[in-house]
């Protein structure tokens, strides 16, 4: 499979653009919506998108105004965008985005810059970039951290894999527009690695605040002075000061919203089963990893807590219900 030297003139069902300096966005769902709401407002690019939910995208064009073009399918997206950023939820999903058989390496144009900001497993990331780069293209990992709070405020950090410098600070030119902190943290797969560790020490933090919140409640204290305490003390960390999971603590958190709005449960245990998978390949023990994940599975096998902010852990901890 080969690049394209120019644009095919494909047209999408709202558009008639063919600008190979086009931006094309794959994967509409509560990050990649609100990650492509700042770009599309910062750029004076052509803007493309492209999504299986169609009410996510007719929703995208309502928001962000007409002149947002629609594609009817990676491929197509790719054969008219010189970047393209892709934000999907698993490792499947990204395969058959990028190599499917209506898969953007099918259209993609020489020389474009594939940004994937999906959070998947390393030796996959490494696999479809390597094989995006062999058609000709260029392709970094850039997973996010900072949530759908991170992702509306555009304040997200993003860890960043790529082959070369120049690559690298192409795309850190793109991310800014939806984030604040672009990080390279290595070659192709480097920023997958990043991005599982952090959420491995964010699972564990986020267990660990709840059960130390769930003790001071039960202990008579009021969880906004315990809180506060926490986190003017050495017992600080995001899941406290940001994202603590006792409602009312914090009027923007997850928990104050009955834990919606946030990073699902399900999406949690997913994460924590890549590290999992790193872990094994590696030979690294996971002693609070493993943990973390089985209670993370117990959340996700619960109807009413699977598809809740993965702070919830606290009222599971307590012994309730969402």
């Amino acid at each position: 499979m080969t690049c394209s030297l120019y644009s095919t003139g494909a047209t999408g069902s709202s558009g008639s653009s063919s600008d190979g300096e086009a931006i094309g966005f794959i994967g509409l769902g509560q990050m990649g919506f609100n990650m492509a709401k700042h770009l599309r407002a910062k750029s004076s690019a052509p803007f493309i998108v492209y999504d299986l939910n169609r009410l996510a995208v007719e929703r995208f064009q309502a928001e962000s105004g007409a002149s947002v073009e629609v594609a009817s399918s990676p491929a197509e997206l790719a054969s008219r965008a010189s970047v393209i950023v892709t934000v999907l939820p698993e490792s499947a999903h990204v395969k058959e985005a990028y190599l499917g058989e209506a898969g953007i390496i099918r259209g993609v144009r020489c020389g474009a810059l594939c940004i994937d900001s999906s959070t998947i497993d390393t030796s996959v990331s490494i696999d479809v970039s390597s094989q995006v780069i062999a058609a000709g293209a260029r392709a970094v990992d850039a997973p996010i951290s900072g949530g759908i709070m991170g992702a509306k405020a555009a304040s997200l950090t993003f860890m960043v894999g790529s082959q070369t410098d120049s690559d690298f600070e192409q795309a850190k030119a793109h991310l800014l527009q939806m984030g604040k902190n672009v990080v390279r943290c290595g070659d192709l797969g480097a920023g997958q690695a990043a991005k599982i560790c952090n959420n491995l020490l964010l699972a564990i933090s986020m267990i660990g605040t709840a059960e130390a919140m769930n003790l001071g409640v039960r202990l008579g204290l009021d969880p906004k002075v315990l809180a506060s305490i926490v986190n003017t003390s050495s017992g600080r960390c995001w899941s406290s000061d940001t994202a603590n999971p006792v409602p009312g603590v914090i009027d923007t958190a997850p928990s104050t919203k009955e834990y919606n709005d946030g990073f699902k449960s399900r999406l949690m245990l997913k994460d924590l089963g890549l590290v999992s998978n790193a872990a094994k390949d590696s030979r690294t023990p996971l002693m609070l990893g493993a943990l973390a994940e089985n209670i993370y599975r117990h959340l996700a096998n619960d109807a009413s807590m699977a598809e809740k902010d993965f702070s919830i852990v606290y009222q599971w901890l307590a012994g309730k219900k969402a």
